[in-house]
């Protein structure tokens, strides 16, 4: 179950990696992202608990990257229309 806990954290991340950033035209992306990482969040939480605290951190890494895309969509919409940043 570690490594399941590891490629979940591992695919937020190359989400969170292609996707923070881009401009305004890109916002799909960025909600799809914000629910694939609340969808992995949810699934981390109905784990059980005895993961050495893997899942925990797990679930703490989530919580980071969901607020870093939450802040890329707004600063792609408070800069909408100037490019890549």
């Amino acid at each position: 179950m570690t490594r399941k806990i590891l490629a979940v954290v591992v695919a937020a991340v190359l989400i969170i990696g292609g996707t923070v950033g881009v401009c305004a035209a890109d916002e799909p992306h960025m909600r799809a992202a914000l629910e694939r990482l609340k969808e992995a969040k949810e699934q981390l939480e109905k784990a059980a608990p005895n993961k050495g605290g893997h899942r925990e951190k797990a679930i703490e890494l989530i919580n980071h990257a969901i607020e870093q895309v939450k802040k890329g969509i707004e600063f792609g919409e408070m800069h909408e229309g100037h490019g890549r940043y």
